[in-house]
């Protein structure tokens, strides 16, 4: 897995726009860890990624920020 995407800090819609980047650029099927703020980011990020295809394996809070596993589909035959 790759180093986490920390996004703490950045707004919506870019940190959005970061994680959907990450994960074009990355091979299909793998994973990656993005760090996000409480409130509007991770309210928006996770549901946003879902309508966009990827898979949104688990959403952790670790108080002061979270941390959300998503995973690039694996290619369709």
């Amino acid at each position: 897995m790759t180093p986490p995407l920390d996004l703490r800090g950045i707004p919506c819609p870019i940190n959005f726009v970061r994680t959907k980047l990450r994960l074009e650029q990355a091979p299909p099927g793998s994973l990656l860890e993005v760090w996000l703020d409480p409130g509007e980011p991770v309210e928006q990020v996770p549901p946003s990624l879902t309508m966009a295809g990827y898979i949104v394996e688990r959403l952790e809070d670790r108080q002061d920020y979270f941390t959300l596993l998503v995973r690039r589909p694996p290619r369709q035959p």
